[in-house]
């Protein structure tokens, strides 16, 4: 059975390397023996079409339209010290000296809102420090649940972006817009414009679910998850608004329908793109 077996084997890859060089032979006649097809008439050829340009959806106003701002950016590697004075004016010496990363501020808070409509966000590369303490749960062993006492770790934070004046912010985001958008193309999106990312991100994270009551977990590892598998599903950004609790949530979604505002409003003067 076994020789049976062999021979079968061997018949059938004869069978299919004959197949294979019949084939090649044929292909070879027809390249050698074709008839050369007739002479074509030379013309100028046509123009190549022009790339398509890529899509702008949330145009950055020019320098006139946005103020009137004719102080150029420093170079991004140049810009912490910048960034940082900016936003002193915005949420004051404590809150920044408390929660600010130092350093690479633009790159981190670009990757950082990149990141927030998928799965994860790198925390190693967080504009903000990490929220004192550990997550705090209730409940049972058996039946886990985020415990209130967690929402209040991120009240300082949640407290100084109630503060600042989106407005305000906006004209600071828009000064250093340029810098944005280069740290943007230097993440991998050299024909995508950061400011319509931003946009996205902040619309994904407004459609977070407004969750009440316990918010039950489960820890299947090392990291606990929502137990809820919808709530485990979403986004990084809108895990953390749910994280954060109602309360919290809502004054952060309340300050992103004012930035998205105040940047949309910011844009309808010009139909210009940084």
């Amino acid at each position: 059975m076994e020789d049976e077996a062999f021979m079968d084997k061997a018949f059938w890859w004869v069978a299919a390397a004959v197949v294979i060089v019949i084939a090649g032979a044929g292909y070879y006649y027809y390249r050698t023996h074709r008839s050369p097809p007739p002479p074509v008439a030379q013309g100028p050829l046509p123009a190549p079409a022009p790339a398509p340009e890529p899509a702008v959806h949330h145009p950055i106003p020019s320098e006139e339209a946005a103020g009137n701002d004719t102080v150029a950016p420093p170079a991004l590697e140049d810009s912490d010290v910048p960034v940082r004075t900016a936003l002193l004016g915005v949420f004051g010496d404590k809150p920044v000296s408390e929660f600010l990363v130092p350093k690479d501020i633009i790159r981190h808070m670009v990757v950082t809102v990149d990141n927030l409509p998928r799965k994860k966000v790198a925390v190693e590369l967080r504009p903000v420090k990490a929220t004192p303490g550990t997550t705090v749960t209730g409940g049972s062993e058996d039946a886990l649940i985020l415990g209130p006492q967690n929402y209040e770790r991120y009240a300082p934070f949640v407290q100084a972006l109630r503060s600042a004046d989106a407005k305000q912010l906006t004209r600071v985001y828009f000064h250093f817009y340029p810098l944005f958008q280069q740290a943007y193309e230097n993440l991998g999106y050299p024909s995508q414009y950061f400011n319509d990312r931003l946009i996205e991100v902040i619309d994904d994270m407004l459609k977070a679910p407004d969750v009440q009551g316990p918010i039950e977990l489960v820890q299947p590892r090392v990291f606990y998850e929502y137990k809820d598998r919808d709530l485990e599903a979403r986004s990084a950004g809108q895990k953390l608004l749910i994280r954060m609790g109602p309360a919290n949530a809502a004054v952060v979604k309340a300050k992103l329908r004012e930035m998205r505002s105040a940047i949309i409003e910011r844009e309808k003067a010009t139909g210009k793109h940084g």
